[in-house]
């Protein structure tokens, strides 16, 4: 930051992301979520630093020995050379290897400003060939042609638009040739950042049952991280919801848990669900913090009716709700 300031946009975030699964994450603007995923992907700005591991586990094949691409498998069995055991740590990994082995091959982005990263002198139809053809393989007029139109088609976006520049098109529509472009390669992990901005409620729904069928298609054990602010949209696909505040995961539970009965256990977590209009409708008090000026203790005490001495100490997630006054949940025998 300007004068040599450091604002630590994400701390201590921990969870995995299963082969077969859509994990939701979710929180109010400017709480990291959007940082998280530019992490993963080598995407920040040159000025930032990380810390820690995000490991891709390689990708499942006969008797999970498949290599990642670019890579050759070892005799054992295990990562191919360049990765580790366990699989590519992404935070550590070189441009060399992200460009070319990582980005739409093995994770795959629908970005939260998808008219910012269309090639604005191509049209939509060219740029989904060309992703076609590097991604998959396809060679041929023809061919690529009709892999593009089908790319087009799972994410909804008009054939008749194919041949239109990104500025011929609405928001909606930039995002739904965003969301083609990342389906393209069919990434075992899609990282889907606000991948219904824009989108009346019927292509929300065919947006995120496109996005599930992409998980579930032929057990192909394909994993989804989607960051969105649509609480619907969360519990018409997720399985688990991860809630992060202030730059932290505070709460990480099962979806039918945090959208159902007994709810989430947070105080966060259950006021961005009494918020909507569909429940008691009523917002959170206050505003979150200021990055670069959170408390030493709770970041959310000053907005929560539970708040007392103890959240002056910065509460641990190890039990997968960081705070000092979770709703306890009690079950019937």
């Amino acid at each position: 930051m300007p004068r040599g300031r450091a604002v630590a946009a994400v701390t201590d975030v921990s969870f995995d992301v299963r082969p077969g699964e859509c994990l939701a994450l979710v929180g109010e603007s400017g709480c990291g979520k959007s940082v998280l995923v530019s992490a993963l992907l080598g995407l920040l700005p040159a000025n930032a630093e990380t810390a820690g591991h995000a490991r891709l586990a390689p990708r499942p094949g006969p008797s999970d020995t498949a290599p990642l691409p670019g890579g050759t498998a070892s005799p054992d069995g295990r990562a191919p050379s360049g990765g580790a055991p366990d699989g590519l740590d992404l935070l550590t990994a070189g441009e060399q290897v992200l460009a070319r082995r990582v980005r739409g091959r093995l994770a795959g982005l629908i970005p939260q400003s998808p008219a910012a990263h269309l090639t604005p002198v191509r049209t939509v139809r060219s740029q989904l060939e060309e992703t076609v053809a590097e991604l998959t393989g396809t060679r041929g007029r023809t061919a690529l042609r009709g892999a593009a139109e089908r790319a087009a088609e799972r994410a909804a976006f008009p054939a008749d638009h194919l041949d239109r520049y990104p500025h011929e098109l609405s928001g909606g529509l930039a995002q739904r040739a965003a969301t083609a472009l990342a389906l393209a390669g069919d990434a075992p992990l899609l990282l889907a950042d606000e991948p219904t901005t824009g989108l009346d409620r019927e292509l929300v729904d065919r947006t995120v049952d496109e996005l599930r069928r992409h998980v579930d298609a032929d057990g192909s054990g394909r994993a989804l991280l989607m960051i969105t602010h649509d609480l619907a949209a969360a519990e018409r696909v997720a399985d688990r919801v991860a809630v992060m505040y202030a730059g932290r995961v505070v709460e990480l539970t099962d979806a039918r848990t945090f959208f159902g009965d007994p709810g989430p256990s947070h105080p966060y977590s259950r006021g961005l669900l009494d918020a909507l209009p569909d429940r008691a409708f009523t917002p959170i008090p206050g505003l979150p913090p200021s990055l670069d000026a959170l408390p030493s203790g709770c970041a959310f005490a000053p907005r929560c009716a539970h708040a007392d001495g103890a959240c002056t100490v910065l509460p641990s997630a190890a039990s997968g709700v960081a705070c000092h006054h979770p709703r306890k949940v009690t079950h019937a025998s």
